[in-house]
């Protein structure tokens, strides 16, 4: 298809995702049903089997359920590494607020395998509702497409292949619930809040009651202009944490006040799986005591760029690409970012193969270098294949740092080719400017 075919819709004004339409255009298309009910629908299956034959699914789904257990018997969450309803293949400590345990009590009224069947069948709808609000997202294109490329067909192509991305099926073996925390996020800040709707942030604070890293999109919203919002998204957070006071003083306390700052209940800082600054600084310093606050340090001094870069995509109305820059950031910064916490490559790849159409031959090239590129680093399993665990990362070679960081790479190529590009850009506006009037000119 050429570019000549195709057009981005800009008339008529901002264009939001309708969840009801897009429902009513699914429903009369029966094989499109089918295809999207699949693979939520073999995980529900594969849960009931894995009971019946006494199969190990989903470590972190035992983990939640074993919270919601713990928490309506009324025993403690945080006292020992383990909790007592825990199976025996999945004996971790419980790490999340205790509101998390509040809000994982469905999965207390199911077996642990099927518990697993649950959590991963919503994950894969919420996995399409990401690819469909990212979809909805991005500048519509009109004219001659192919039949794939249509936004219903689009999501249930994304949502089959994306299983194939090492943070998506990673999520889904062990059961964790990064994909419906990514979805909760995106639906609030892409769709709720840009219609100003009374709900806005809220979906923002009940994600990060349950994990805390989600609540650096209150200052997104903040920053961004939505401060009533970020106001719900905060209030929902407290409110949820005040109620777990209520309900667990003990337990609440013991949290806030302790748990919270003990990142060894989490594990290993310097593990391979955790591609944030903190863990890459304590495997190339072999863990020494300074590692995680110069992680914090580097943090704190790419923050002003971050809000710049997040900035001047949202000014130009592309709060897809301003959402994704605050997601990336928040990984890097995060002291763990575990493999599984990626996910936001779904979005981001579907926002790389979206600009594809739009280029013309003599940038082709560039683009689908860097589709190619970040889809291959996801799906190459390299964190996989590199030796790891029991401290073996501290002993690698250069080549083997660089590869067992091509997680954190991944943003920062990016921002290193976004600085390239605007800085042709505006080179060529000073051209342009001086050719026009003799004379050299600035560039704004």
């Amino acid at each position: 298809m050429s570019t000549t075919d195709t057009q981005i819709q800009t008339a008529g004004g901002e264009k939001h995702l309708s969840l009801r339409e897009s429902l009513g255009r699914l429903s009369v298309r029966p094989r499109s049903v089918a295809l999207l009910a699949l693979l939520p629908v073999l995980a529900v299956v594969t849960g009931v089997l894995g009971w019946v034959f006494d199969w190990r699914l989903g470590v972190d789904s035992a983990v939640y359920r074993a919270g919601a257990l713990t928490l309506l018997q009324g025993e403690s969450l945080y006292e020992g590494d383990t909790l007592g309803s825990e199976p025996w293949w999945a004996l971790l400590p419980f790490t999340y607020p205790p509101a998390a345990a509040l809000l994982f009590t469905p999965l207390a009224f199911f077996p642990v395998q099927v518990a697993w069947g649950v959590v991963s069948a919503v994950s894969f709808l919420a996995l399409a509702l990401v690819v469909r609000v990212t979809i909805a997202s991005l500048p519509r294109l009109v004219g001659e497409l192919p039949r794939w490329a249509s936004p219903a067909r689009a999501t249930l192509i994304f949502t089959i292949v994306f299983f194939g991305l090492e943070p998506v099926w990673r999520t889904v073996f062990l059961g964790q619930i990064n994909i419906i925390l990514m979805a909760l996020v995106m639906l609030d800040v892409l769709v709720v809040c840009r219609r100003d709707s009374r709900w806005g942030g809220v979906l923002v604070g009940v994600a990060a009651a349950v994990k805390l890293t989600p609540l650096i999109f209150i200052p997104h919203l903040l920053f961004t202009g939505r401060k009533w919002d970020a106001a719900r998204a905060l209030a929902t957070f407290a409110g949820l944490q005040a109620l777990m006071f209520v309900i667990v003083p003990a337990d609440a306390t013991r949290f806030w006040t302790h748990t919270v700052f003990n990142q060894g209940r989490i594990g290993p800082m310097h593990w391979a799986g955790n591609q944030s600054l903190n863990g890459l600084l304590n495997r190339v310093t072999d863990l020494a005591p300074w590692a995680s606050t110069a992680a914090l340090g580097i943090g704190a001094l790419l923050a002003p760029f971050a809000v710049w870069v997040m900035l001047r995509f949202h000014r130009r109305g592309q709060h897809l690409y301003a959402l994704l820059v605050t997601a990336f950031y928040a990984l890097l910064v995060s002291p763990v970012s575990w493999s599984h916490h990626w996910v936001w490559a779904v979005p981001l790849i579907v926002a790389l193969v979206a600009r594809l159409p739009r280029t013309n031959p003599t940038t082709a090239w560039r683009s689908w270098v860097l589709a190619g590129s970040v889809t291959v680093v996801f799906v190459s399993c390299v964190l996989l294949v590199l030796p790891n665990g029991r401290n073996l990362e501290l002993h690698w070679e250069v080549w083997q740092f660089v590869l067992g960081s091509a997680y954190l790479l991944v943003p920062v190529m990016l921002a290193a080719a976004l600085g390239i590009r605007w800085l042709t850009r505006r080179r060529r506006i000073a051209v342009a400017a001086a050719g026009a009037d003799g004379r050299p000119a600035r560039p704004n």
